[in-house]
């Protein structure tokens, strides 16, 4: 009889705990922001590379929280010179595909799903998205596709391309020549292996290809060709060439071998609803559901996770102290993560004309020209604006670090010896003064600075910002102006935000995705400065012995010692830091705020979210 009481005990005990985590199987995340794009090859932003690490795979992975390892996933082996899958004095990649891997509609992945992914990569290649950054100069050299086509055939893409976006007749024959001797070998099938051919030898191309960014996940050749994508044919690829956002096929829509399927993308709510994928290679994911909602509001993110509505929020390092010692709460707080991310002012150096963030867009008091930080002045008045350490100390709360440039720590070129810029009113008021011949002094300006909607933390730094220009002088207007995130992104992209705050989150642990992303002219957020930055960065300075800054970094990317790399890195960012290009503002130390029945979170700072085949609660 006593024996039963213990079993019975033990059995109402197990249910009492497992009682108290609501909806066992289901998960919520509450964050701020919808997506972007669902289109792999589109997506540059973290919110959608949240939702599409969780619906694609690639044919490698990070070795759970390392940057520095990789395990095989849609490949079964990780190419190295020992293993024979380098090959070509490193200009050969071979991946042997994994079989009896299942698509969410039932397809078997094929080697030929592979190589129409990586073709459909180069050739949709929008100039602003992913595929022109990381993998189309490992393959030919150059940022778009575009100017190879130029080169091969003799005359621009605009006089080989008719207004309808198809090929003027007496160019056709060219282009699909062009497809034939130039595309097509870059990616070669082989029996069950695929062949990835690069121009040059590169130390960062299977970080590029592991899963954590969508640039490298692997389509559905039949899917995509019934869906109206690129068909797989030489003859009209240049049809398919940077598409619009909203017209892309997969806009909305995927079809991946990850673990969830997607249920619906509601984006009056901002709401993903995404189901567990039984057939998935690895095996199902313990969660069935997961629901990823854009909520904008910080207190009702809070009061979800205190509910028990929601099991991770979105953090913010600033309400820190709202969440801390609440174990018996049931909530957790995560801390002092590293992040290979940097958070930065940008200052565009010409603004869309008609942009309505520049107000009158002269300078009469009312506004300010589009050209307005094209003056170094105002750039080094700006970066002498921003309190550094009360962002860090009492916005943060301690949750970040100081940076000179926006290379993150602990990358390579790092440096301890480059100066941050100072915060100093007084040195700030200087320049102001000899901005524009004086003139900007006695006449004063408006300004937009901008943030993303549901980002404290960058609407906190604006209006330090917009404060910080009264006190200097009182002609000096900024106007704090909120945008979702959607929105956010496409003013970034058409240049219409004269000063507004964003990070970057590494795509791959290397320097060139920091310095060339903010620094050269054709990086994400270089091109985004404008066609004035694009001449004076490819100006010969004598600070890189007559090189322009875009040669030097292409320089320094190219540069196969690591030690004379890390010193040619070191001398791009004290140049940077004298020119006052953008305004690094912060490295944060990550921090996570969710339920303490959430289990085996790992974190990695590559990942753009959350892995949730490996969560589970409990």
């Amino acid at each position: 009889m006593k024996k039963f009481f213990v079993l019975l005990f033990a059995i109402l005990l197990t249910v009492s705990m497992f009682s108290q985590v609501p909806n066992p199987d289901r998960f919520f995340y509450a964050t701020f922001g919808d997506a972007d794009t669902l289109d792999p090859h589109e997506a540059y932003d973290t919110s959608s590379n949240e939702i599409l690490y969780n619906l694609y795979d690639n044919l490698i992975r990070y070795d759970g929280e390392r940057i520095d390892a990789f395990l095989p996933m849609l490949s079964t082996a990780v190419p190295t010179e020992d293993n024979g899958y380098i090959r070509n004095d490193g200009r050969t990649y071979v991946f042997p595909i994994r079989q009896g891997v299942k698509f969410h509609n039932g397809a078997t992945l094929t080697p030929q799903d592979v190589e129409y992914t990586f073709k459909r990569a180069i050739i949709h290649s929008s100039p602003s998205g992913p595929i022109s950054y990381m993998l189309i100069p490992k393959f030919l050299g150059v940022q778009d596709i575009t100017d190879k086509a130029a080169e091969y055939v003799g005359v621009s893409w605009a006089d080989m391309i008719d207004a309808d976006g198809d090929a003027k007749p007496e160019y056709r024959e060219r282009l699909i020549n062009f497809y034939n001797d130039v595309i097509d070998p870059l990616v070669i099938v082989e029996g069950n292996e695929v062949h990835l051919n690069i121009q040059d030898p590169s130390a960062s191309f299977l970080f590029i290809l592991a899963h954590g960014g969508s640039w490298a996940s692997i389509l559905n050749k039949d899917w995509m060709i019934k869906e109206g994508n690129w068909d797989g044919k030489a003859d009209g690829w240049w049809k398919y060439y940077y598409p619009q956002k909203e017209e892309s096929p997969l806009f909305e829509k995927a079809m991946g071998t990850g673990p969830f399927k997607l249920v619906d993308w509601n984006k009056a709510q901002q709401r993903f609803e995404l189901e567990r994928f039984d057939d998935y290679w690895r095996g199902p994911a313990k969660l069935k559901t997961v629901i990823r909602q854009g909520i904008d509001e910080w207190a009702t993110r809070r009061t979800m996770l205190e509910r028990g509505e929601a099991d991770i929020i979105m953090e913010i390092a600033m309400y820190m102290d709202q969440m801390e010692g609440r174990e018996n709460e049931g909530i957790k707080v995560l801390k002092g993560l590293g992040d290979l991310t940097s958070i930065v002012l940008n200052m565009t150096w010409e603004v869309k004309a008609d942009s309505r963030y520049i107000f009158s867009g002269r300078l009469d008091g009312q506004g300010v020209p589009p050209d307005f930080f094209t003056d170094k002045n105002v750039r080094l008045a700006f970066q002498h604006l921003i309190n550094y350490e009360a962002i860090i100390n009492d916005v943060l709360n301690g949750n970040g670090m100081r940076m000179a440039t926006t290379l993150a720590k602990p990358l390579l070129g790092y440096s301890e010896e480059i100066a941050y810029p100072e915060f100093n009113l007084k040195i700030a008021e200087n320049y102001f003064r000899r901005a524009y011949r004086g003139r900007l002094w006695d006449t004063g300006f408006k300004i937009g600075v901008l943030y993303n909607i549901g980002n404290d933390i960058r609407r906190t730094v604006a209006e330090m910002v917009r404060d910080n220009l009264a006190r200097i002088n009182p002609r000096f207007q900024a106007e704090v102006i909120g945008l979702q995130w959607a929105a956010y992104l496409d003013a970034r992209n058409n240049k219409e935000m004269p000063v507004y705050a964003l990070g970057w989150a590494a795509d791959y642990p290397d320097p060139t995705n920091f310095i060339n992303v903010y620094y050269s002219s054709e990086g994400y957020y270089g091109v985004a400065y404008g066609d004035s930055y694009k001449v004076f960065s490819n100006q010969p300075q004598p600070f890189f012995g007559g090189a322009s800054l875009d040669a030097y970094i292409n320089l320094a990317a190219k540069e196969l010692d690591q030690d004379k790399r890390a010193e040619m890195y070191e001398r791009i960012q004290q140049f940077v830091v004298g020119e006052a290009i953008a305004i690094p503002l912060y490295q944060p130390t990550s921090v996570r705020f969710m339920r303490d029945w959430v289990q085996n979170f790992i974190f990695n700072p590559i990942r753009p979210g959350y892995d949730f085949w490996e969560l589970y609660k409990e």
